[in-house]
């Protein structure tokens, strides 16, 4: 070896005249790497953070919530607040749990917490965090309540793990269950202030600064970590897709997800053996096939939690299923809550379920509410008997169960111990571990393998990027802020607007919707939230563009209203422009129900034909006019026209033919194939919904690769 190979080789810095050994210049890729990969982990960290906060709220466990938040933490729930570990749990004790650790009999405190736009800093120490939050409350004596509203957070990493650092709640509305919610304080409502800027929502990992630290992990350790992350990805996405089959009560897709040992347990019912043991289980809990109209099964999940075995062939997921249940015809309207614990397995490189239990905490009659009601569960007999009864572990009354979490105490490390009075279960699998294969070694020279697993983890970042915008989305059009919502959509994105169609380009988008809804107020007597949850994002394998499904998930709040619906946004698409996540092309969504009033309820909605006809919306002087349906058209001609669309918009909300509402059941498309059998759904689309009209519209006619809609196996 030449003595010049033998020494160090320095590079001047043009700048710094900075000296770098070659030795270092080799490390160099594997340090970065491994510090993206770090940060990629913390966004990730601070979401399991957030959804645990949500999960043990659900038991009272108020001393363990606050032992999330940093030393020098704090809680503050509109203008009150509390610093430090300490402080926190005395408040929450005293405000939140009636002064006692755990909940007692007849007591609720479930909070639905979704739709995260969550941000990290430069320097990889600290996060922000914007969420919905629905809490559904009740004391021992009956009196329930439910309040909702936004929480603008912090959260910093402190001595190696991730904390609270400022948990704010911002009110929006509060009410007890028998009138319903009204505005906070009765007033109109401001604008809670967004952390974040429409590129900076597409942007959840902004690029670091700085040389990267020496790694101590090794390239395989950094490959597997990546791994992990993707693999999360999959399993969040198998389990809400799952929750859409079962919406629709589709038992054969249902089935499918199922391992051939798989089994689905109902907490004090019995365990259902095998993928047609699971679809008769459904059938038994959730009734026959399919929908017919004035028929509701929304179970929608919040809060889920994921981890996973050694070997990363086992996964635990874990959250909260919020039931909106009823018919129409019969008058009927139920609440369910239940906490779902799950088991999944890695076969062939597929997720599938092989554990599936349900544990209900309570099914409540819609008129009276959870305070008042609980209904007990029906006995099942004949073809819907269970397989095997239940694990006696698991038989304690619904109001003693804690279902075990998916890890020790996130901050603290500790095991959660079930309060007094509770009983913690499904400590124990129903079904053998499977062994973990020996991991095969990594072959290849050091630069192709750490440019495969940047390919990688390009596409662990997009999930979140995808989720981001999605949830940015939805919190724009809160606001009215028309021209932000705008500006998340690509160059050449497209929007779809109600009764008239595709707006492409930010600035079309934006005067297009000023038309349609007016400018933004200064202030507000009432919003319409838009909550877009439970997220299937399939990523293509180059990390550039995914296809995302949501549910839209929307409450309404009025001086004296309050009133609920659901719906769908089928099948959107992102992409990754000038390195900021966005918009690519954004389809109606197709609603699953509504109400006139919270009295009535989803079950009181009468048929279209029986309704008496609609009052013209009252004209305000002071307002420009709104241009609707034919007006906009006419007005502001879409590039694409709902009218060119055919079959895709016949019955929809929004479209052009007979209108289809709630107790109807509309159609439902689908942008993807089952995630386990790849069974094609009745009604599919391959691409976008206006791709067929307009092939411009594809992004695969600018360059992206459009994300299968087939399974997608693990990349090992």
């Amino acid at each position: 070896m030449s003595l010049l190979a033998t020494r160090f080789t320095f590079i001047a810095s043009l700048t710094a005249g900075i000296a770098i050994p070659l030795s270092a210049l080799a490390a160099q890729p594997l340090d970065d790497l491994a510090r993206d990969v770090d940060r990629a982990e913390s966004i990730r960290a601070v979401k399991q953070l957030q959804r645990t906060y949500a999960q043990y709220s659900q038991y009272g466990l108020w001393k363990e919530m606050a032992d999330l938040f940093a030393s020098n933490g704090r809680y503050v729930f509109d203008d009150t607040s509390a610093t430090g570990p300490a402080a926190i749990a005395t408040y929450l004790t005293e405000h939140e749990g009636y002064g006692h650790q755990g909940l007692h009999s007849g007591e609720v405190h479930t909070q639905l917490i979704g739709a995260p736009v969550v941000t990290l800093d430069e320097g990889g120490e600290s996060a922000k965090g914007r969420w919905y939050g629905l809490f559904l409350l009740s004391d021992s004596d009956g009196n329930a309540s439910i309040q909702g509203g936004i929480f603008e957070n912090e959260y910093v990493r402190e001595a190696g793990r991730w904390k609270i650092g400022v948990l704010h709640f911002h009110p929006q509305y509060a009410g007890s269950y028998e009138t319903g919610w009204d505005n906070w304080q009765g007033k109109d409502l401001g604008f809670v202030p967004f952390h974040f800027t429409p590129d900076g929502s597409g942007i959840p990992i902004p690029a670091p600064t700085g040389t990267a630290p020496t790694t101590n992990a090794t390239l395989e350790q950094l490959e597997e970590r990546i791994a992990v992350m993707n693999d999360e990805s999959l399993v969040r996405n198998l389990q809400a897709a799952y929750g859409y089959y079962v919406n629709r009560r589709m038992w054969d897709d249902v089935s499918d997800l199922f391992a051939a040992d798989g089994v689905y347990e109902v907490s004090g019912i019995g365990v259902y053996q095998g993928p047609a043991g699971a679809g008769r289980g459904h059938q038994q809990r959730m009734g026959p096939a399919g929908l017919t109209d004035g028929v509701l099964n929304d179970r929608l999940q919040f809060d889920t939690t994921v981890s996973f075995a050694p070997g990363r062939r086992e996964a635990h997921v874990r959250g909260i299923e919020f039931g909106m249940l009823g018919d129409s015809k019969k008058g009927e309207s139920f609440w369910e809550v239940s906490v779902y614990d799950n088991r999944f397995v890695k076969e062939d490189g597929l997720w599938k379920v092989r554990e599936m239990r349900v544990f209900p905490l309570f099914k409540a009659d819609y008129h009276e509410g959870w305070g008042k009601s609980r209904l007990p569960q029906q006995a099942m007999v004949g073809e819907f008997t269970p397989d095997v009864p239940a694990p006696a572990s698991d038989a304690a009354r619904q109001n003693q169960l804690l279902p075990a979490f998916v890890s020790h105490h996130p901050v603290t490390g500790k095991p959660i111990a079930a309060p007094e009075g509770m009983q913690m279960v499904a400590t124990q699998s129903l079904t053998e571990p499977k062994a973990s294969p020996k991991a095969a070694s990594r072959t290849g020279d050091t630069a192709t393998r750490i440019s495969e697993a940047r390919r990688k983890l390009a596409m662990a970042t997009a999930y979140d990027g995808a989720e981001n915008v999605s949830s940015t989305y939805g919190m724009y059009a809160d606001d009215f802020q028309w021209p932000g919502l705008a500006a998340i959509f690509g160059k050449t994105g497209t929007k779809q607007i109600p009764f008239a169609g595709y707006y492409t380009g930010a600035d079309r988008i934006a005067h297009a919707l000023n038309l349609e809804y007016g400018d933004p107020p200064t202030s507000r007597a009432g919003i319409a939230f838009h909550w877009r949850i439970q997220p299937v994002i399939v990523v293509a394998p180059d990390g550039r563009s995914a296809r995302l499904r949501t549910y839209l998930f929307h409450p309404n709040t009025g001086r004296g209203s309050s009133t609920l619906f659901g719906a769908i946004y089928p099948d959107d698409h992102l992409i990754l422009e000038d390195g900021i996540w966005r918009l690519w092309n954004l389809s109606l969504d197709e609603p699953y129900f509504t109400m006139d009033d919270w009295k009535g309820g989803w079950s009181a909605v009468k048929p279209l034909a029986e309704r008496p006809p609609r009052k013209p919306r009252p004209v305000d002087p002071t307002r420009p006019k709104r241009y609707l349906g034919a007006d906009l058209v006419a007005k502001y001609r879409p590039d694409v026209p709902i009218s060119e669309l055919g079959k895709l918009q016949e019955h929809f909300r929004g479209g052009t033919g007979e209108p289809w509402e709630w107790p109807q059941i509309l159609p439902m498309w689908w942008g993807y194939k089952n995630p386990v059998s790849g069974r094609e759904p009745e009604l599919f689309l391959p691409d976008c919904v206006p791709c067929d009209y307009s092939p411009q519209m594809s992004m695969v006619k600018h360059g992206y690769l459009l994300p299968t809609t087939e399974p997608v196996r693990s990349e090992d």
